[in-house]
């Protein structure tokens, strides 16, 4: 693939709802525009870009994947972009990457989630749209239906400029109002005539529309078009263009992307409508030296500001890093500096990337887009550059986790290889996190929801070998007394020969929550010697660490070490480790033992008219509402404290109340004692598991 200027180069994100026929769309421009030999399905596993065995055997986007074409003296860079939820990190991250994006509507089912979920992305990250509304072809598809859909839910800036002819099965091509011809559609090759009678009305009223959205871009056509009610085709044109760039314009398009109608338009308009990398409002970064804002000259001769907005793990290749480049050219076999680790990279072999295809180039200019493998510090949202002119161009944002799950692995022999593998996949999912909690003895997995952490261990045990189980993680819960205790600890076996001697009397009192622990020796005169209070002491946090109600550590305690006795022979070590132990846990009990859990802060984002439904759950899972605060675009905030156990699997069901439109975040918030009923729970349950372990 030749190298293109950036004023002849188009970066476009192909996004929308799930199975409303994106990589379908992304595959007929493909085949159309020559950049491939045949036109691949996602039925049949044969498109270019859901190349990944997770993605052909479940038929959907799983993974954002760059598809270049050449049309009419341009390339676009096509990023296919996944339509599920779980999957939202890869839209982000291609957005970022773009100036222009394709938003896929279904004709048949309207706006959908996934629908204002990317086109919110696109709008707080400035991208320009166009929409296509594909499937025309299918039963109960409507296009008049469909732009009212995105007019309640975008506003009156969706414009269509073209309508459909036909519809449902008779759907054969679409009426373009810029040049007021019809385009009918056969094995892709498009026929132009004259507007069919019955469509002429309702296309110059359409036009008509699109005439006074274009006029209102500029001030000149704003006048001609009063004057003369009338603008040419270059000057409407020119004012969506103009709209598009702005975002004050969404120009709509019809397609059957399976029978390749309207396919050769719509590559027309993202050559025409979409603004390319110049038009974009300037580049700032930040300078890794002086922390000022400085622009970036966006010239093949300029140094070097290219962002990796993905990367992909490759058990054989290593991992392979996609960049945007915004100023300066990214060449092969090069030294280069990643700023934002603040080290040096050796670049070895830069490729131009579609789908899985790897074609090698000798550099990749300003505002395109390429890859490059087997980079030693890079991860995703990284600054590559010059090391003369270092610079850090803003990172890309992704959305916090908002579900985990405990991992181990199914063959004990692959703890280790487990962690390497899971760490290299994180690298390649900002969305995705691993941590060890040492404390509850268990790795912790956190991903979008359940599906993508099913996926990430399917492609642990595919990409690197290691076969995993999943299950809820454990709640940290802490266990504390109400009041006083008091015991004595004796561990005294004497029967002939070197025997084991050690007595020491405690007493036990409450501190305040988030204390911790204290440990006070009281001890007058010599009922212990000096060298084994430690000794005491080593068996009482022992004791503390391992739990005495349901095998949690215990907290806000403090331990006074306050009488003993021992046997100039036989005292030791362990024997007042032992006996230390077993002081501790009589005299918690004699204080009374209760269950602290963790209450974390939750903020849902939630429609209004879900509102009744989310509170109503939230006071099920023993939630304290702390306030509601109306957004003003029909969602509201709502904050509230809920016991962390309540929420293990709060994704899933937020999901399913709010038809995928709730959103959540959660921060630990403190500790507080456990309802009774609740304590009995899971003091059972604690219980349970160590006789099951101890059975094995």
């Amino acid at each position: 693939m030749k190298s293109y200027p950036p004023e002849r180069i188009r970066n476009v994100a192909v996004v929308g709802h799930g199975s409303t026929g994106k990589t379908s769309l992304v595959e007929a421009l493909l085949f159309l525009s020559k950049a491939t030999e045949r036109l691949g399905r996602v039925d049949d596993g044969t498109s270019t870009t859901d190349f990944d065995p997770e993605e052909q055997r479940r038929k959907h986007t799983i993974n954002a994947s760059l598809a270049p074409l050449e049309w009419k003296e341009h390339k676009a860079n096509l990023i296919d972009a996944p339509g599920y939820p779980d999957f939202v990190g890869e839209v982000v991250g291609a957005l970022r990457a773009v100036e222009g994006a394709i938003v896929v509507v279904d004709a048949v089912s309207g706006v959908q989630v996934q629908t204002e979920v990317a086109w919110g992305h696109a709008e707080r990250g400035g991208v320009s749209r166009l929409v296509v509304v594909n499937r025309l072809d299918r039963e109960n598809a409507s296009f008049d239906r469909t732009m009212q859909s995105m007019r309640s839910k975008f506003g009156t800036k969706v414009a269509p400029i073209q309508i459909p002819i036909g519809a449902e099965g008779s759907f054969s091509g679409v009426v373009d109002l810029l040049e007021m011809k019809a385009y009918t559609f056969k094995n892709g090759e498009a026929a132009s005539g004259e507007v069919p009678d019955e469509l002429q009305a309702a296309a110059q009223a359409a036009r008509e529309k699109l005439m006074e959205a274009a006029a209102e871009t500029d001030d000149a056509l704003v006048e001609k078009y009063l004057e003369t009610g009338e603008l040419t085709q270059e000057e409407l044109t020119r004012g969506l263009h103009a709209g598009v760039k702005a975002g004050t314009l969404i120009p709509v398009m019809c397609a059957s992307a399976t029978r390749a109608i309207g396919i050769p338009l719509i590559l027309d308009e993202i050559v025409t409508l979409l603004p390319g990398p110049l038009e974009r409002p300037e580049i700032t970064a930040t300078d890794a030296r002086t922390k000022q804002q400085v622009t970036i000259a966006q010239t093949p001769e300029a140094p070097l500001a290219a962002l990796v907005f993905k990367t992909v793990a490759d058990p054989y290749v290593g991992k392979l890093s996609y960049f945007r480049v915004y100023g300066g050219t990214f060449r092969s076999n090069a030294e280069t500096y990643n700023s934002t680790k603040q080290k040096p990279e050796r670049v070895g072999q830069v490729y131009f990337i579609r789908g899985k295809q790897q074609e090698p180039a000798a550099s990749v200019g300003p505002g395109d887009i390429g890859a490059v493998a087997k980079l030693a510090e890079t991860a995703t949202g990284d600054t590559l550059c010059a090391k003369e002119a270092p610079v850090i161009l803003p990172p890309v944002e992704f959305p916090k986790p908002a579900i985990s799950m405990a991992v181990e692995p199914k063959s004990k022999g692959d703890e280790d290889k487990m962690g390497v593998s899971l760490h290299r996949l994180a690298e390649e999912d900002p969305t995705f996190r691993v941590r060890r909690d040492s404390e509850l003895k268990q790795t912790v997995i956190s991903g979008m929801g359940e599906s993508h952490l099913e996926i990430m261990a399917e492609r642990l045990r595919r990409k690197f070998g290691v076969d995993v189980a999943l299950h809820l993680p454990r709640v940290p819960y802490r266990e504390t007394i109400k009041g006083k205790g008091k015991a004595q600890g004796r561990y005294v076996k004497q029967t002939g020969g070197r025997g084991q001697y050690g007595v020491c009397s405690i007493e036990m009192e409450p501190l305040p929550r988030s204390t911790g622990f204290e440990f006070v020796d009281k001890i007058f005169g010599a009922a212990i010697p000096n060298q084994f209070i430690p000794s005491v002491e080593k068996g009482v946090r022992k004791a503390v660490e391992e739990g005495v109600l349901a095998g949690y550590p215990v907290v806000d305690v403090r331990v006074l070490l306050v009488d003993g006795k021992y046997h100039d022979v036989d005292s030791s070590d362990i024997a007042f480790q032992i006996a230390g132990s077993m002081a501790f846990r009589e005299a918690a009990t004699a204080a009374g033992l209760v269950l602290l859990e963790p209450i974390v802060t939750l903020k849902v984002h939630v429609p209004e008219e879900k509102m009744g439904d989310v509170l109503g759950e939230l006071n099920a899972k023993r939630g304290r509402i702390l306030g509601m605060d109306p957004q003003g675009d029909a969602t509201t905030i709502v904050q509230a404290q809920v016991p962390q156990a309540e929420l293990l699997r709060y994704a899933s069901g937020l999901r399913s109340m709010t038809g995928g439109r709730g959103t959540f975040e959660t921060a630990f918030s403190h500790y507080e004692e456990v309802p009774p009923h609740a304590a009995e729970k899971v003091v059972a349950g604690a219980k349970q598991q160590k006789a099951e372990a101890a059975s094995r």
